[in-house]
């Protein structure tokens, strides 16, 4: 499931689209998360898509979750609103695959989208709203 590229010196990253469970390993100081994050915050050309849904799930105190603030406050770092066009693509897609998480529907239009890989701790509900997405599990 690794994503195309990944530690081969002089790749281009997209950047990823995060779900609830990359924010928790980066808050955790997962091995696997830094390893990944690190080559995306290399490059300025790519950026890490949060739906807003997922910052809600992860967010509780910012006063003690210093990890996801500084990753928050980085340039590169775009939280995703669940706008009109968005939330018509994931009932859509939930309504397809017999799926009722919204926010794991709104990962999987992030990442269509953006044409990314998500980073997620929950491969088997998003490869149920998607086969073909392309996923790092941390």
């Amino acid at each position: 499931m690794g994503g195309p590229g990944l530690g081969h010196v002089g790749v281009r990253l997209r950047g990823f689209t995060l779900d609830t469970g990359a924010l928790i390993a980066l808050e955790r100081r997962d091995g696997r998360m830094l390893a990944l994050l690190k080559p995306a915050l290399d490059q300025p050309e790519a950026t890490l898509h949060i739906p807003a849904g997922v910052l809600a799930q992860a967010f509780r105190d910012g006063a003690r979750q210093a990890r996801l603030m500084r990753l928050l406050d980085m340039a590169q770092t775009k939280i995703v609103a669940l706008d009109a066009r968005t939330a018509f693509a994931a009932g859509l897609l939930l309504g397809r695959r017999g799926h009722a998480d919204v926010v794991d529907a709104s990962v999987v239009v992030c990442a269509r989208v953006n044409r990314q890989s998500v980073v997620t701790s929950d491969p088997e509900d998003l490869h149920r709203l998607d086969p073909d997405l392309r996923l790092e599990v941390v």
